[in-house]
């Protein structure tokens, strides 16, 4: 019932997201069945987020003034109940990353942080390694997943070969996904939109929620590599959109690995 009640209520999703993807967020969201209003202006974004399903703040290009209007959109959210997503893109890849990371973090109620492993780390105070927008951890991921959820108040996501969820108390792993979601820009990003989708429809239970988004994301992966292996990236983009839009809830039902 998770996706049909995405794509019976249409809920709208305010990305402040970066604009290497924003077509492709829009869209992805868009074929998911959920809305998206991209906007940035500080005059507007605290009255588009209090009326929005969840908000999305991510600051893949990031700039001191978008930072600042970040933050009014996600306060204006947190006083009208609405859930805020981060996707802390590249922290600890530079300082100024980091710091501007953990301002919205000590400034907005965060409802899910979603990144990569090195990402995370950086925000927990953790040697990461962060090339570009890339990041691994090191040793135990789970626990450092949950160390962050504990530091901040709320439900960690973090992606990659393993996906770990987590409040702090439950833990969620996710084993779907495919190799090429990371040789196309902007999955990540768009992960962090779906999870804002899912999230928005059950927010008194966001680690389940996001666990829901971050298991149907990486079946549609897998639907499109199958779709778009003879033939390319290209196609392999083109068929993530597809199955994004056509995934039901028994496909989520059947295909979802929970454990290896």
């Amino acid at each position: 019932m998770r996706l049909e009640r995405i794509r019976k209520q249409n809920p709208l999703i305010h990305c402040m997201t970066n604009v290497v993807v924003t077509n492709f967020t829009a869209n992805g969201l868009l074929a998911l069945g959920a809305s998206p209003v991209m906007a940035y202006a500080k005059e507007e974004v605290a009255d588009l987020a209090s009326v929005s399903g969840a908000v999305l703040l991510n600051i893949g290009t990031l700039s001191t003034e978008q930072i600042e209007a970040m933050i009014l959109a996600g306060q204006a959210a947190n006083k009208a109940g609405v859930p805020v997503i981060l996707d802390p893109v590249g922290s600890g890849a530079t300082p100024f990353r980091t710091e501007m990371c953990k301002r919205i973090l000590s400034e907005v109620k965060v409802s899910v942080l979603r990144g990569n492993a090195g990402e995370i780390s950086s925000l927990i105070g953790e040697d990461a390694n962060v090339k570009g927008v890339d990041g691994a951890m090191e040793g135990d991921s789970i626990e450092r997943t949950k160390q962050a959820a504990k530091q901040y108040n709320c439900v960690a996501v973090v992606t990659g070969e393993v996906d770990v969820i987590t409040d702090g108390s439950i833990v969620k792993t996710i084993y779907n996904g495919h190799p090429w979601l990371t040789k196309v820009v902007g999955t990540g990003c768009l992960l962090g939109a779906i999870v804002a989708a899912f999230v928005s429809m059950n927010r008194e239970e966001a680690v389940n929620a996001a666990a829901d988004a971050v298991a149907f994301f990486g079946i549609a992966g897998e639907k499109a590599f199958l779709e778009a292996n003879d033939i390319g990236l290209g196609t392999f983009q083109e068929a993530l959109l597809n199955q994004l839009g056509t995934l039901t809830d028994q496909d989520i039902n059947n295909l979802r690995r929970d454990q290896m």
